[in-house]
């Protein structure tokens, strides 16, 4: 992890994982040249901000990895996150993580989720392969955010993977956000504030927007579509969101 120990033993944390690509042994690229990494910085920024003033003390760390790819069934970034997540244990004792990966860094925290630190994933443009398991994700809070034309990683998948992991016991739900892309930057903010609204939540259920709460409560028989929900008609992202108690809207399905 990339940042120093805190002095003050904290309640929780966020775990913050970076995309990458499908294969590459190679270690990722340092600094600046490490774009997906430098992507999540203001995700980091934005979780730090929500969490840091002063009435809460929730670590908002980075991963790192040791090689750029994913590299098939040796899944380099999944023992990557384990180790990290052991790391925080070591320095944090037995904290509830929540963790927030983009891409690839969203399969490996949907992967590592079974750690036992682990109570929720949030998953940025996931990558969702059809095989990936779902059994470590019982018990745990997993809300996906999509771009509707993502172009990288496939939205369907991901409605997919949401109704095969609740029916192993997770609790689920997927925002599809529309006029973006996969690299997030279309409705940036948009993606920065949701993010951190929903990580934030998932350490905090009562601070959930009520929408995304409600399809995480759906039972495990229902139906993927009916856990998801379009951003731009619950209006999520609107400033007065929390004030006016909006949640309640039609699910999209994709076809």
């Amino acid at each position: 992890m990339t940042e120093p120990p805190s002095a003050v033993r904290p309640s929780a944390a966020v775990l913050l994982l970076h995309g990458g690509a499908e294969t590459g042994l190679g270690p990722p690229p340092p600094g600046p040249l490490n774009l997906p990494a430098l992507r999540m910085r203001p995700f980091a920024r934005a979780i730090a901000a929500a969490t840091g003033d002063g009435a809460t003390d929730v670590l908002v760390r980075t991963a790192r990895y040791t090689h750029r790819g994913w590299n098939g069934p040796r899944e380099d970034p999944f023992h990557d996150v384990v180790a990290a997540l052991d790391a925080l244990r070591r320095e944090a004792g037995e904290i509830p993580v929540v963790l927030v990966g983009h891409s690839m860094g969203a399969r490996a925290a949907l992967r590592a989720a079974g750690h036992p630190l682990v109570r929720g994933v949030v998953g940025l443009a996931p990558w969702c392969p059809a095989d990936d398991p779902v059994a470590q994700l019982g018990g745990r809070d997993v809300v996906l955010l999509h771009s509707t034309r993502d172009r990288i990683t496939s939205p369907r998948a991901s409605q997919a993977f949401t109704g095969r992991a609740r029916r192993a016991g997770a609790h689920t739900c997927l925002v599809a956000i529309r006029r973006s892309d996969h690299a997030m930057l279309r409705r940036a903010r948009t993606w920065h504030a949701l993010t951190t609204w929903i990580a934030t939540g998932l350490l905090d259920p009562a601070a959930l927007p009520e929408a995304v709460a409600t399809a995480l409560r759906l039972p495990s028989d229902a139906p993927a579509t009916h856990g998801t929900l379009d951003l731009d008609r619950l209006d999520l992202d609107r400033p007065d969101y929390a004030r006016t108690g909006r949640g309640s809207g039609p699910s999209i399905g994709y076809r």
